[in-house]
């Protein structure tokens, strides 16, 4: 039997430490792969921790309420794998449990207060009472002082305030309270034979980022119908021969995502993101794709430096997400860093959207479906009506920072480098 050290893993690009609220197993309970051990909290989530190995646990390293650094142990098992099995190379390669996944959705971004704080927020570290840091950073944004958090009820282990509790505290907040009141939620009504469905934990955290989202965002949108003729008979052509010899499908998705990377380099500052009054310019070109779970849910995983790729690494890295995502089987890093997102809600028959900006990007653009449609044609022999295969670009930006002359110029674009997509190029 060998000695493991269960870490604590990333959890995200920027989260560098974790709180553990609970310990989900004791010492001498027999522990599964992939299980969860226990409950940790960061600022942007609370979620659960897998076991990287199956064995016993041993002995517990940190204690409940204890905050704890990224990569360091947390518990000691003893495994069934020989001593000499390699460990996992680093902790951002450990894996990530299905809940886990769903708990880090959408984002996996800053906190909505984008680096701006608030003087009401006083150190809640004076309190005597234990608070997780996703509650506190709720309270830092909501402008609640430590005398008021601590007379919020906790329905948490020992009386621990939860998320929950400080969202429901939050709507029924009074207008003349400390700190920025809430605006009270008109009551839903329920009539005889209405079905009450509770929300999952992943749809949850979805209804907070866009909220977070419109709340720290203007939002404008620009629209560009684009004729993709060249497109749709190019991918015709080619999507046979590619899916035989690669065993991947050859999708619209990778033609409008290189069509994107193409005007980012044009129009640099679409790829920058807002911290309080500074504009942050990305290097790093990593194009996030939202994608629909069989459960309805939507998560948006990342492609890392996807202007490094050719167009058949951008076709497989898009499948492999896409297909990852349903399965339940993305990584947490999968999910953050994030420059600029694409959603094509063209796959559900929709013509256009006006997306919600994954925070703290500035930008996000929806594909509508591809229809076929006459188009007015100028030839050498004079205008002709001719059939065409028409797409609208729906182009969501952050108007603090993206003016219309940006905005709108930066779909305009994508939509040229679609226009102009060459029917005899070879992948």
């Amino acid at each position: 039997m060998a000695r493991v050290e269960l870490i604590m893993p990333k959890m995200g690009e920027s989260i560098m430490e974790a709180t553990i609220l609970k310990w989900l197993k004791k010492p001498g309970d027999t522990i599964e792969q992939d299980e969860s051990v226990l409950e940790v909290a960061t600022d942007k989530v609370d979620t659960e921790v897998p076991s990287t190995h199956a064995g016993v646990l041993q002995q517990i390293l940190a204690k409940e309420g204890e905050v704890v650094k990224v990569g360091k142990p947390i518990a000691i098992l003893t495994s069934s794998v020989a001593s000499g099995a390699p460990a996992p190379s680093s902790p951002a390669k450990a894996p990530i449990a299905e809940k886990a996944v769903q708990a880090i959705a959408p984002p996996a971004t800053i906190s909505a207060t984008n680096g701006t704080s608030h003087s009401t927020a006083t150190d809640y570290k004076s309190s005597t009472r234990f608070y997780s840091p996703l509650v506190k950073n709720i309270a830092k944004e909501e402008r609640i002082a430590v005398t008021e958090l601590e007379s919020i009820p906790g329905t948490g282990a020992e009386g621990r305030v939860t998320k929950k509790d400080i969202l429901a505290y939050l709507q029924n907040r009074q207008p003349g309270s400390a700190g920025r009141a809430t605006i009270p939620m008109i009551p839903a009504s329920i009539s005889a034979g209405d079905e009450i469905i509770q929300m999952d934990r992943m749809r949850k955290m979805i209804a907070d980022r866009m909220v977070d989202s419109k709340r720290t965002a203007p939002h404008v949108t620009s629209f560009v119908e684009a004729d993709l003729t060249n497109v749709v008979t190019w991918r015709n052509k080619m999507k046979g021969e590619f899916e035989k010899r690669e065993g991947e499908p050859l999708t619209f998705t990778p033609l409008f995502i290189e069509a994107i990377i193409k005007a980012i380099k044009d129009f640099p500052m679409i790829n920058i993101q807002v911290d309080g009054d500074r504009i942050i310019r990305k290097k790093d070109i990593n194009i996030g794709m939202a994608v629909a779970l069989p459960t309805g849910n939507l998560i948006v995983p990342v492609i890392k430096q996807a202007d490094q790729y050719s167009l058949t690494g951008l076709t497989k890295a898009v499948n492999d997400l896409a297909r990852r995502a349903r399965e339940n089987k993305l990584k947490a890093d999968d999910l953050s860093g994030g420059t600029y997102t694409i959603s094509n809600v063209g796959t559900f028959g929709n013509v256009m959207g006006t997306p919600i900006i994954v925070q703290p990007q500035v930008g996000i653009m929806a594909t509508g479906a591809i229809q076929k449609k006459p188009a007015v044609l100028e030839t050498v022999h004079g205008d002709v009506i001719a059939i065409r295969h028409k797409m609208f670009l729906s182009h969501s930006y952050d108007h603090r920072v993206v003016d219309g002359a940006l905005g709108g110029s930066f779909v305009r674009r994508v939509a040229d480098y679609l226009e102009k997509f060459d029917v005899n190029r070879v992948i």
